[in-house]
Parts: C-alpha cells; sequence; structure tokens
C-alpha cells in the first residue's frame, strides 16, 4: 500500500495498542458471553456439545484472526476488510461487502444489542415492557453522539467499559467455578444429547457462538486512527481473541455446571438465574449489571467502527451522495453525517428485528465475506511476495485452511437449517450491485 493512497485519509492517528485491544475485547465481549448460552444448548442438546462448540468456535476465530492480522498488517488503512476485500478482489465485491455492513451487520448489531440492553434495564428497574423501544432507540442516538465527539471518545470509553464488564464476568467464573454443584457434567464422550443429528447440532451451535465471537474484525476499520497500525493491529486481533475464547469457555462452563442442564436452552434469563445460584439473590442484580456494562461497551464498538465503512466509500467516491458520506467533524474529524444513517437504519431495525434471527444473519453474511478475505492470505502470498507485511502468519498454510474449513461449515450448514435466513441476507447484499452500477454509470456520464 503506498504512501500516497495511505496520505488521502485525514482521520487523527492517536489510538494506542490498548485502545485497540480494548475495542476488540469490547465489540466481541458484548451480550453474547450471556444471551447465546440459551441458543447454543438449544442447539447441541448436551453440554459435552456446548463446551465442544465454544471451543471450536474459538479455535476457528483465533486462526481467523491469525489470518487477518496478515492482511491487516500488509494493508493498515482505515476502512478495515473493506480496503482488503478491495486490494485483492477490485472495487464491485468491496462494495458488496461495504454495502453489506452498513445496511445489514453494522445496524444490526446495534439494534439487536439496543434490545438486549434495554430488556436487562426494564428487569434490573422493574419497568414496562412498553419502555423497551424508547429505551432502546436512546442508547442507540446517546452513543452516535458521544462518538461525534472524536475516536479518542470512542476509544476510552472502550477501555474503562472492558475493565468494567470483565469484573462481574471474572467473579462468576472464579466463584462459579468453585461453589458447590449437584449437577453433573460429563464432557467425555461429546454427543448432541437426544438430537437426531450430531452435524446438524454442532452446526447450529457454532452459527450461535459465532455472534459471540463476531465482531473483532472491525478493529481494522480504525486502522488509520491507530498510531503504530502495523505493529499493534495484529497483536491487539490475537491477543484479544485467545482471551475472549478464554472467557467464553469458563462462563459456559459455569452456567452449565450452576443450573440442570434442561433448564437452559431457549431461557434468555439463564445467566441471572446461575447468578443467583452461585451468589444469592444479590446475584441476579449483579449479572444483570455486568451484562448493562457489556452490552454498553458492545453497542458503542459498533457504533464507532461502522461509520468508518461508508466513509471511506464516499472518500473513494463509490456511493451515491459520497460527499455527504465523506464529510467529517470540524474538530474531532469523524464521520458524522455516515453515522447518523447508519443509526436512523438500526433504529428501524428496533422496531422491525428479532435478536437471534438479526445476529444469525449478520453472522452469515459476513462469513462470506471473511472466506474471501482467507482465500486472498494465499492470492497475494503468490502474486505479491515482495509486499511489505509486518506480520507474516505462522505455520502458514495451516491457519488458513482451519479458517476456511471452519467458514465453509458455517455457511452450508446456515443454509440447510435456515434457508430462508440466509436467502434474505443474500438478496440484501445483492441489491447493492444495480446502487453500485448506478453511481458508476452516473460519474462515467458525468466525465
Amino acid at each position: 500500500m503506498n504512501n500516497d493512497e495511505t496520505d488521502k485519509f485525514s482521520l487523527k492517528r492517536d489510538l494506542g495498542f490498548f485502545p485497540a485491544l480494548s475495542t476488540v475485547m469490547g465489540l466481541v465481549i458484548g451480550g453474547g458471553v450471556f444471551f447465546k448460552i440459551s441458543s447454543v444448548t438449544a442447539a447441541t442438546g448436551s453440554p459435552s456439545l456446548t463446551i465442544f462448540v465454544w471451543l471450536l468456535a474459538g479455535f476457528i476465530t483465533i486462526n481467523a484472526g491469525l489470518t487477518v492480522a496478515e492482511l491487516a498488517s500488509a494493508i493498515p488503512v482505515a476502512g478495515g476488510i473493506y480496503k482488503y476485500i478491495e486490494y485483492i478482489y477490485g472495487k464491485v465485491p468491496a462494495f458488496l461487502l461495504a454495502w453489506a455492513q452498513s445496511v445489514i451487520y453494522y445496524p444490526a448489531g446495534i439494534s439487536a444489542l439496543s434490545i438486549i440492553f434495554a430488556t436487562q434495564v426494564m428487569n434490573l428497574c422493574n419497568i414496562p415492557g412498553t419502555w423497551q423501544i424508547p429505551i432502546a432507540i436512546s442508547l442507540a442516538v446517546f452513543l452516535y453522539a458521544v462518538n461525534l465527539l472524536g475516536a479518542k471518545v470512542g476509544g476510552r470509553i472502550q477501555s474503562i467499559s472492558l475493565i468494567a464488564k470483565l469484573i462481574p464476568i471474572i467473579l462468576i467464573i472464579v466463584v462459579g467455578i468453585f461453589t458447590p454443584s449437584s449437577n453433573h457434567i460429563s464432557l467425555f464422550p461429546i454427543t448432541s444429547g437426544t438430537h437426531p443429528s450430531f452435524w446438524s447440532s454442532m452446526g447450529g451451535g457454532l452459527l450461535a457462538t459465532m455472534f459471540a465471537f463476531d465482531g473483532w474484525m472491525n478493529v481494522g476499520n480504525l486502522a488509520g486512527e491507530m498510531k503504530k497500525p502495523e505493529k499493534d493491529l495484529a497483536k491487539s486481533i490475537i491477543v484479544g481473541l485467545f482471551f475472549i475464547t478464554l472467557i467464553y469457555v469458563l462462563i459456559s462452563f459455569v452456567f452449565i455446571k450452576a443450573l440442570p442442564f434442561h433448564l437452559i436452552p431457549g431461557n434468555q434469563n439463564a445467566a441471572s438465574e446461575a447468578a443467583i445460584k452461585i451468589f444469592g439473590n444479590i446475584g441476579g442484580k449483579i449479572v444483570t449489571i455486568g451484562i448493562l456494562i457489556s452490552v454498553f461497551g458492545s453497542v458503542n464498538g459498533y457504533t464507532m467502527t461502522g461509520p468508518r465503512v461508508s466513509y471511506v466509500l464516499g472518500v473513494d467516491d463509490e456511493i451515491v451522495f459520497s460527499k455527504f458520506f465523506s464529510k467529517l467533524t470540524k474538530n474531532s474529524r469523524v464521520p458524522a453525517n455516515a453515522g447518523f444513517i447508519q443509526t436512523i437504519i438500526a433504529i428501524i431495525m428496533i422496531f422491525m428485528g428479532s435478536f437471534d434471527y438479526l445476529t444469525d444473519m449478520l453472522v452469515f453474511v459476513m462469513w462470506i465475506f471473511s472466506m474471501m478475505m482467507f482465500i486472498g492470505v494465499f492470492i497475494l502470498r503468490r502474486s505479491e511476495p515482495e509486499l511489505e507485511r509486518p506480520y507474516k502468519i505462522h505455520f502458514y498454510p495451516l491457519p488458513p485452511i482451519i479458517a476456511l474449513a471452519g467458514g465453509a461449515y458455517i455457511i452450508i450448514s446456515t443454509l440447510l437449517r435456515q434457508p430462508g435466513l440466509a436467502f434474505t441476507g443474500i438478496g440484501i447484499t445483492l441489491l447493492g450491485l444495480p446502487i453500485y452500477y448506478i453511481h458508476y454509470f452516473n460519474k462515467k456520464r458525468s466525465l
């Protein structure tokens, strides 16, 4: 990536390693750590397969992280995975990715997590259910306004919320592991319980866990605002994913240990009920506060990183109303208009969406593009062997092969198990094609 291309991005470079690490962990550790246990256990049917799919999801994600880290260090510019896809495959696939991120991925993440936040506020404060949508919208709007103050402010929120959210999680893990339980947990052999198909159960469980791991790639969007992206970006991804996997496996084990397994599948209050078993009645309030802090940080992460994608589309004049999307605030230098549109779409989804449906769709769509990135590492190794790579994958080509195998399993399993969801996601993504070509031909006509 030459200096001329990098220089055209005028974002402030004031983020270091810890804000990047906090963004990785803050984006990933959100509502999923507490809420996905119900859908994972419903899909797997047994404690052994539940723990196994968390380990498998972490293993796949770490190998995906190792793979993408090479691209991130070689192409350290604002725009993240959009720029990686464009560099390898060209403008049309990159636009489809950015389109999918702008209209599905980021708004769906914000809306789903804002709904979770509102639900927990109502449970904590005994507020009537009619307040769910107003609270969710208020959170989305508030974090959009806060992020107008600049990436440094958003990064500080991520750092503070990461530390705050890890405290109750670590308490639950440490106390839960050493608290006696009458529930017997058998981790071997790995079975699907009463479910007839082991592979279908594993596929469903893996898809559910992947939302809990989702979000780590978005730190690449901040490369243009990092002091040393070639050094800190790869390190933040790898270190963050290792600790995230450890946390997820341990806290899932604690939930299963604390509650009879049959009470967990489909139970959205499983985390609170497990905390009550561990700490007593105050445990429910502790875990609810932990969820609120965790989800708050995760919504902030989506709000902070998402607008950088449509901003880059505007800078590159690849979207209608490019000047509108490329506009930065005068002092803080953040993409205010791009963030405004993202927030509006998220608010619409708050009225329309279901937590599990929205999260499963965004995971499916993003894994299609993730597969393209994994393949892209092989392409660049062959076509540009002299490209400067401050970080190179160890044990190449094993990590990208593992990441590809995991991604293929997720995509095929979703197509077989949830074809309606899969084709809806694909259809919305492909709607970006006419939008791209309309703008493309209008540009050619104006020359």
